[in-house]
């Protein structure tokens, strides 16, 4: 009997003693939070972030659920630019129910400045129930247009518009998007649109230049072309050679040419612009002049069969068929290909 009732007082006091030990294990884990989360705070009102990140840091291995703590290593983490520690820390918030607008806002902007789409558009649905008139629509629009989703971008960036009017790559997105699906017509009102926000992106100008180019539209092809340069846009051999035949195109034939012979005296031996000289006076019945161009390709390339054949033709429409049909026949003998330009009036290619 009194074995039994001995063993009894000690299990009772050994659960006493687990029980007191316990409490004070989770008091000293709870004073070693707030402890090291206080010095954190001390040392980032000092502005030494580093210093308060390792504090807050030692906090959170005390107690990785803290909400405050959490909350200061999210942002202590942005601020030294470990940004996806930062977008774990507010994601770790966010799953544990006890973030705000905030947090999901800071997560979503993380999440696809690190380029981890999918989760981001996880964070901005879950962002719009609890703050519809969030403006996210265009970062929404610019995820899907990175994921070649053109249909949903353009849904987006069309609701990016009306949540923020003076956003002028919205606009321009949207013409981008069409103008990647060859739908020039659907991209040039975007374009326009955007060019008139900010009238500071030469190079959109030049875009929608291209695009009336490529819509056969040679005169607001020019317009745009040399509002760009006016803008600004930089006046490289690309630009310099689309300004020309923008010229060209539209029957300007001595300020096209001026251009290409300019960039001719750059390169001497560049066999387009030699080409592109040659064409532009042969199409204006100078064919003095456009031999003259073809011949000069002759001497960089003596087998060029496609400039003998322009040389036959210049020939024959000066009156001189004999020769000029001889020349033609040559250059046919080089280059088979070119007897079934014979009948055709269009120019071989170069």
């Amino acid at each position: 009997m009194i074995s039994k009732l001995f063993y009894f007082l000690c299990l009772c006091g050994l659960l006493f003693v687990v029980s007191a030990t316990a409490k004070a294990g989770n008091g000293f884990q709870e004073d070693s939070t707030m402890h090291y989360l206080e010095q954190g705070r001390i040392e980032k009102s000092k502005g030494r972030k580093l210093e308060s990140l390792k504090q807050f840091e030692k906090a959170y291995e005390y107690d990785s659920t803290h909400t405050e703590v959490i909350t200061e290593l999210a942002t202590t983490y942005y601020e030294l630019r470990k940004y996806a520690k930062s977008k774990d820390m507010h994601a770790k918030l966010i799953k544990a129910g006890k973030a705000d607008v905030s947090h999901y806002k800071q997560a979503f902007q993380l999440a696809f400045n690190l380029k981890q789409f999918d989760e981001a558009l996880q964070y901005a649905n879950a962002l719009k129930k609890i703050a519809p008139d969030e403006p996210i629509a265009f970062m929404v629009g610019q995820i899907y247009h990175k994921k070649g989703n053109f249909g949903e971008s353009i849904k987006y960036f069309n609701q990016a518009i009306k949540e923020e009017p003076k956003n002028a790559e919205a606009p321009y997105l949207i013409a981008r998007a069409y103008t990647d699906m060859m739908n020039y017509k659907n991209a040039i009102p975007y374009f326009k649109q955007a060019i008139e926000l900010d009238a500071t992106k030469a190079h959109w100008v030049y875009e929608l230049g291209l695009v009336y180019y490529a819509m056969n539209d040679d005169k607001n092809s020019l317009t745009y072309l040399l509002l760009a340069g006016e803008r600004g846009v930089r006046k490289d051999n690309t630009y310099m050679e689309n300004l020309a035949i923008a010229y060209l195109n539209t029957g300007k034939l001595n300020e096209g040419v001026g251009i290409l012979k300019e960039a001719l005296e750059r390169r001497p031996s560049d066999q387009n612009l030699l080409n592109m000289l040659a064409e532009a006076y042969y199409d204006k019945g100078k064919y003095a002049e456009a031999m003259e161009y073809w011949d000069r390709m002759l001497e960089y390339d003596k087998q060029n069969a496609s400039a003998l054949y322009m040389i036959g033709m210049c020939y024959q429409k000066q009156g001189d068929k004999q020769k000029g049909q001889r020349l033609c026949d040559k250059a046919i003998e080089i280059n088979p290909g070119l007897a079934s330009l014979k009948n055709k009036k269009e120019l071989p290619a170069m």
